[in-house]
This record gives structure tokens, C-alpha cells and sequence, in this order.
């Protein structure tokens, strides 16, 4: 994932793509197009590299949420940092390590998605790959009480993971890959 540096407008337009062109449109998250319409996902980019500075965006984040009622949910985008998954998944680790120390385990939430994202004991080539391959390495910071409640009121909320996999395989890699691809600028 090599790409030229750019403009904060053009990784949040990548970003509200994918959004829309995978995540709403083949419903993987079945309740995002909701809070996309209400205005309610705030979309942060960071171009920090080191480890210590986008916990602190983390945090900062965090803070964010605690003050401002209006925002559901933040999409942490880490345009510079995280190439390599492995690194990314050690930063989760520490993020959600981070989250518990600073009192938040139970009012918020982190989900996980990255370019290159391969579930453990998956093939990277496996479609299912792509229910959490994104533009970026981001962290998703979700109100833990909010998804509590959307996912009560929503039917079967435990075969989302199952029908997501199902859904990616079905479309296949070929199809997946595209769309991934097609959320990016034409000059990246």
C-alpha cells in the first residue's frame, strides 16, 4: 500500500466511498447507513507515524465523544502509519489496552480495519478478507451503549459475521478487490 501523499479531503472522499460503496451498499455493517444519513460519523485523519502519537489521537477522539452527543461514531483514519498489518494489529492490542486503563472498557468500543486485513487462520486471498479491508488502517470508535441497542432491535444480529462471509465469497476476490479500488482517487 504505497500511494502518494494527499490531502485530508481526498482520504475522508476514500474513506465515505468505501463507506458507501461496500459497507452500505452490501449492508456489512447493516446499521452505518443509518448514522451516514443522520451526519452522526465523524471521519478523523491522522498522519502520525508513531505509535505514542496516534494513541494520543485516540484519546483525543475519545474526548471528542465524550463532549459532543451529536457524533455516533468516529472513523480514525491512519493515512501514514500501519502499512504493515502485523504492525497494525500490535497497535490494536495496546489501543484497546489503552481504552480499559482510561476507563472506557464499556462506553466505547474499537473495530479493526486495514488494507490488507486477513483474518487468522484465513488466506489473504480470501474474499472474506475484504468485510474488513478499508482504504486505510483505521480504528472504528463505536458508543458500546449505542451498538448494545442497534443490535437488540435488529433481527439475527449474530449471523452479521456469517452473511458478510458469505456475501464476500459470493461476490468473489476479483469483485472485492474492485470495489476496494475504486473508493481511492484516480491520482493516488
Amino acid at each position: 500500500m504505497t500511494h502518494k501523499a494527499l490531502p485530508d479531503q481526498d482520504i475522508k472522499a476514500a474513506t465515505q466511498a468505501w463507506l458507501k460503496s461496500i459497507v452500505i451498499e452490501y449492508s456489512i455493517c447493516p446499521f452505518a447507513k443509518r448514522e451516514l444519513e443522520r451526519g452522526s460519523i465523524y471521519f478523523s485523519v491522522n498522519h502520525d507515524t508513531q505509535i505514542e502519537q496516534c494513541l494520543l489521537h485516540l484519546m483525543l477522539e475519545c474526548d471528542r465523544l465524550d463532549t459532543e452527543p451529536g457524533i455516533e461514531t468516529t472513523l480514525l483514519i491512519y493515512a501514514d502509519a500501519f502499512v504493515e498489518f502485523d504492525d497494525y494489529l500490535d497497535f490494536i492490542e495496546i489501543a484497546e489496552s489503552l481504552l480499559a486503563e482510561q476507563g472506557y472498557e464499556g462506553i466505547y468500543q474499537l473495530a479493526s480495519f486495514h488494507p490488507d486485513y486477513c483474518f487468522q487462520g484465513s488466506a489473504p486471498d480470501d474474499a472474506a478478507n475484504y468485510t474488513n479491508r478499508s482504504p486505510y488502517p483505521m480504528l472504528h470508535l463505536l458508543r458500546e451503549a449505542s451498538l448494545e441497542q442497534a443490535v437488540a432491535d435488529y433481527p439475527d444480529p449474530e449471523n452479521i459475521p456469517l452473511h458478510n462471509i458469505e456475501l464476500t465469497r459470493t461476490l468473489g476476490l476479483a469483485k472485492m478487490q474492485a470495489l476496494l479500488a475504486a473508493c481511492y482517487p484516480v491520482n493516488r
